[in-house]
This record gives structure tokens, C-alpha cells and sequence, in this order.
């Protein structure tokens, strides 16, 4: 029987980028070629895990516009922060999602939480002494579920509880309009906050959590 298992890869986007930001006219020349070698390197790990080429690869998108293989049995979703990307994989796990972020990151945190956060994971933040981490973990869990689930920015925000615990590290939460995953937060290297998330339901086989392999590379 197949493993239950998502294989999560991390790479600093700094690796990615051969070329300068003060090589191109604009940022938004910039952006594009970001995009284009995040799109490469993603490709490439995705045909590694396949084993096959990138030229075997054919994508396409869910009615949100959520992109997947319709050449392959392979579920994925990426992420990249200012200085990180993520790549989550796996053959038996549907619906998958990933964030990152950086520790450091520098946001108006209180502004967002009131405007993003469930008023039970406000009241948690600020029973956290409003600790950074818990906060990126709230949103980075957020994140990631709604990926998974394909609808994005289209859910509110502030209507989705994840239920993320001050000290555990993983959970589960459901929402109406997008049913119920579960999710599993990391800290990695004192730097990255790393959620993913997954389609699963509301009984106690839903906390049965896969094998979660995290390679980082240099």
C-alpha cells in the first residue's frame, strides 16, 4: 500500500535568481523573471519526482484557477515568500497546500490580525502576549488551507477559525463553504514558518497525519 506522505522542498529564492534585481528597467521585469525561474525550478522537482522530463509535464487549472498536473497523479502546491520558496508534493494526499514565511518578516500586525483573524484566534494572539510566531502560524495555517481548497482570497479571511494552538503544532478546522482540513505548522532553522495542508475529515482518522519529509536545500 502506498505511503501517505508529502514530500515538502525549501529553497532560498536567492539561489534561484542568477541575475540582479538592478539588471532590469523595473520591478515588474524583475517579477516576471522571478516568476519564470520559480515556474522552471518547480518543474524540474516535479519531473525529478516523477521521473520523467519537464517537456512530459501538462498543467492545468480548477475552476479558481488552482493549477495541477492533468499528465500525472501527482497533487503539489507552492509558495515563496521574500526570501524562500516551497514546494509541496504527494501521490496519495488530495487537495494539498503550502505557505512560508520568514520570522522576521516585518508587517503591521495588529492591523491585520483584527482585519484577517477569527475572534477566537485574536483572543488566543493576545492571550500569546502577541507573539509573532503564533501570528505567522495563524497566518501561514490560513494560507495554505486556503490554497488547498482551491478558493483563495474568495473566503474571508476573518470567517475561517483555524483553531491553531499556542504550544501544538498541528490541527484541524472545517469552514462551510470549503469543508475540513488538517494542517501542521514548522519552524525551521529559527527562520521559516512552514505550513501545509490537507484535505481530511471530521472523525479521529483525520488526525491520523501523514509522513511529512522536509528537504531543504543549499
Amino acid at each position: 500500500m502506498m505511503t501517505r506522505k508529502i514530500e515538502i522542498h525549501i529553497q532560498a529564492l536567492a539561489s534561484l535568481l542568477k541575475r540582479d534585481r538592478t539588471e532590469f528597467s523595473d520591478f515588474r521585469s524583475f517579477n516576471d523573471y522571478k516568476k519564470q525561474q520559480i515556474r522552471a525550478y518547480r518543474n524540474q522537482l516535479l519531473a525529478d519526482q516523477l521521473k520523467c522530463l519537464t517537456t512530459d509535464l501538462q498543467f492545468s487549472k480548477h475552476e479558481y484557477g488552482k493549477p495541477f498536473l492533468s499528465s500525472h497523479t501527482l497533487e503539489f502546491n507552492h509558495s515563496h515568500s521574500q526570501q524562500y520558496y516551497a514546494l509541496a508534493m504527494s501521490e496519495r494526499m488530495k487537495e494539498v497546500g503550502v505557505d512560508v514565511e520568514e520570522l522576521d518578516r516585518k508587517v503591521r500586525f495588529d492591523a491585520l490580525a483584527q482585519h484577517a483573524f477569527h475572534a477566537e484566534e485574536y483572543q488566543t494572539w493576545q492571550q500569546q502576549d502577541q507573539d509573532p510566531e503564533y501570528w505567522l502560524r495563524v497566518w501561514t495555517t490560513k494560507e495554505a488551507i486556503l490554497k488547498a481548497s482551491g478558493l483563495g482570497i474568495r473566503l474571508d479571511l476573518n470567517s475561517l477559525n483555524t483553531q491553531v494552538h499556542a504550544t501544538n503544532y498541528g490541527g484541524m478546522c472545517s469552514h462551510p463553504l470549503i469543508g475540513t482540513f488538517a494542517y501542521q505548522n514548522f519552524i525551521l532553522n529559527q527562520k521559516i514558518v512552514l505550513t501545509v495542508a490537507w484535505r481530511s475529515e471530521q472523525s479521529c482518522r483525520g488526525f491520523q497525519f501523514p509522513q511529512i519529509q522536509i528537504v531543504q536545500h543549499q
